[in-house]
């Protein structure tokens, strides 16, 4: 598995803000649903009120999330 970093938008009419999520994934597009699925789950937001603007693979030394560090280096 590979690490992620997909970076978005929700817009909503009340509510307009960022994210930057990182996660394991298989490929980008796995990533990209992963995080559709999180976002609408935790926020109540619909598909088309999210906005994906990249996923690109990082390595693990980029890797911010101390969780995601652990799994990818297995220290």
């Amino acid at each position: 598995m590979k690490a992620y970093k997909v970076t978005g938008t929700i817009k909503k009419p009340r509510l307009s803000t960022g994210f930057v999520r990182e996660l394991l994934a298989d490929k980008s597009e796995h990533a990209v649903e992963r995080v559709y699925a999180e976002i609408g789950s935790r926020h109540r937001v619909k598909r088309h009120h999210i906005k994906i603007i990249s996923a690109e693979e990082i390595s693990a030394e980029q890797v911010i999330n101390p969780i995601l560090k652990k799994i990818m280096t297995g220290a």
